[in-house]
């Protein structure tokens, strides 16, 4: 058994936020500290929390040893903001918690611009098969702060995000993993050198004797590495390099360049913690992905129908729109702050764009001169005009759902969003007669 340190004994503890992470930090500090809760939209909060609210007055009533900020909440643009830069050197996060309670703990944290998820579940599912106690948590939706009987050698697989980094003080992990990095979520961190720098704490916070695993071709996370000194071992990784392992893969779900460049780092992990590689190969043969993240829903000779809802640019769409011909591109949403299109002039035949959501206008001029492109309203009669426009193409067509934007104009999430193409495609497809 893996005793936990208590750390925080009879403090006093903030908890601003109350979702998933804020509960899960109340109810695992609530034992042996003062713990009081705040949150923006307190109807949300269940009845027997409520005893523990505090309002704006108390706040500057009580003095607070920590304040535990859940990853959605922007100190720059919150209802306590004022408040929160003047105890910013209080601030702590759910990673930070478990570092002090559990310091001696081995983790394994995935972090990058895209593929976060993806690569925290294959190793998780690689090390499963490989009996080990693992724990898949963090910005893949588990808590950390909920797992119990937790041992000296269980391992913690965390995917972690800007969101979560940035405030963070005390986590450090003994392996730590940046997949790739291009600017996103700027219009939390306001420029990209901020993000950056958010991700790049899991690396620069890392002992002689850790690992740090990065995308060797990234011009952004090399110019860090330059401009850092960095005290664990940097092992930089390319895809192009382990041919012979993919050719042992017949998994679809591998057949781009973003998901091989993922397996690329487990397989690195892998060969740190001197498991069979093997296994891995077996793993990834075996791995169904998950839900709305390139995630293929129909294939037939004539049609392959990939719904990558979760993505949120064009960086995390255009490996897909190299990895395919006679593309159908579904795109839309709300455009993020900076972001570019780049792709190769050579692949710009292959891609038809179909355009929604409110930025419409703003994907037209940022889609190349080449690609031929519909503009509709909503994605609903985008699905009804696409029917139209394939069903007199006999070649293999690839209808690709990577909207490179957020959903929040007409969706309250990218499941959402995934859910409702997943059952506008299948209606489409019946009246086709793909079905």
């Amino acid at each position: 058994m893996n005793d936990k340190r208590i750390y925080f004994k009879g403090k006093n503890i903030l908890i601003y936020g109350f979702g998933k992470s804020g509960i899960s930090c109340f109810n695992f500090l609530k034992k042996n500290n003062i713990c009081k809760i705040y949150d923006d939209k307190k109807t949300n909060i269940e009845s027997k929390f409520r005893k523990k609210l505090i309002n704006f007055r108390e706040l500057s009533k009580i003095s607070f040893d920590f304040i535990v900020l859940s990853p959605g909440i922007d100190i720059k643009k919150c209802r306590i903001s004022n408040y929160l830069i003047k105890n910013k050197s209080k601030i702590i996060t759910e990673l930070d918690i478990f570092e002090l309670s559990y310091p001696k703990i081995n983790k394994i944290t995935i972090t990058g611009t895209n593929g976060k998820s993806t690569t925290s579940k294959l190793l998780y599912e690689v090390l499963k098969t490989n009996k080990i106690d693992v724990r898949l948590t963090g910005n893949i939706g588990y808590p950390i702060l909920m797992e119990k009987n937790i041992k000296n050698r269980t391992i913690f697989v965390i995917e972690a995000s800007s969101y979560q980094l940035e405030y963070s003080q005390f986590f450090k992990s003994k392996y730590s993993a940046i997949l790739n990095l291009n600017p996103d979520h700027l219009e939390r961190h306001g420029n990209f050198k901020n993000y950056a720098k958010a991700k790049f704490k899991i690396i620069k916070s890392q002992s002689k004797r850790d690992y740090a695993f990065i995308d060797e071709k990234n011009y952004f996370l090399n110019k860090l590495l330059k401009n850092n000194q960095i005290k664990s071992k940097v092992i930089k990784i390319n895809y192009l390099k382990y041919k012979k392992y993919f050719e042992e893969i017949k998994n679809i779900y591998f057949n781009n360049s973003s998901n091989k460049q993922n397996l690329s780092f487990v397989i690195n992990i892998a060969k740190i913690l001197k498991l069979n590689l093997k296994t891995v190969i077996k793993t990834a043969n075996k791995f169904k992905g998950l839900n709305y993240r390139q995630q293929v829903i129909y294939e037939s000779k004539k049609i392959l129908i990939i719904n990558d809802s979760k993505s949120t640019s064009f960086s995390s769409t255009v490996p897909l729109l190299e990895s395919y011909k006679n593309i159908y591109w579904i795109l839309g949403g709300l455009i993020k702050k900076g972001d570019k299109l780049i792709l190769q002039k050579k692949y710009l035949s292959n891609i038809k764009a179909f355009v929604y959501g409110r930025d419409g206008n703003s994907f037209i001029k940022a889609l190349p001169n080449q690609i031929f492109y519909k503009k509709t309203s909503t994605l609903n009669k985008l699905i009804k005009d696409l029917s139209n426009n394939i069903k007199n193409d006999k070649n293999k067509k690839v209808i690709l759902f990577s909207p490179s934007a957020a959903s929040f104009d007409q969706f309250r999430n990218f499941e959402e969003r995934g859910k409702f193409f997943n059952k506008k495609i299948k209606y489409m497809l019946k009246n086709l007669k793909y079905d």
